[in-house]
């Protein structure tokens, strides 16, 4: 199975081998917004922990702030992630096409966890 399926809401599934399927989401206002303000912060965050390594702040500031920038992460993840399974189960035409988009949506969910 080879080509691409463009599903009416903000998502394409795109076969790139015969058992893997891509799922290129499309975000709505709302759901951006949310999503690359918390990878802004993180960057942010990132960026301070560099500061503080290069001004040899002290050890237990440094990984609290990097603690921080982890969790900014992991929940701009989780959100992505959230999106793409709603979308998922709510617009997916064709069983198949459902399975795979489902089992590789949970693996990309147990990556970050």
């Amino acid at each position: 199975m080879e080509g691409e399926v463009e599903y009416p809401h903000r998502y394409m599934v795109r076969w790139v081998e015969e058992w893997v399927v891509a799922v290129e989401l499309r975000f709505e206002g709302d759901e951006l917004k949310s999503v690359l303000n918390r990878l802004r912060r993180a960057q942010g965050q990132i960026s301070g922990v560099i500061k503080m390594i290069e001004e040899g702040r002290d050890c237990e500031d440094v990984v609290t702030q990097l603690a921080a920038a982890s969790r900014a992460l992991d929940r701009a993840g989780f959100a992505i992630i959230a999106t793409g399974l709603q979308q998922c189960l709510t617009d997916a035409q064709d069983e198949e096409t459902t399975d795979a988009m489902k089992g590789r949506l949970e693996k990309l969910f147990l990556s970050l966890a």
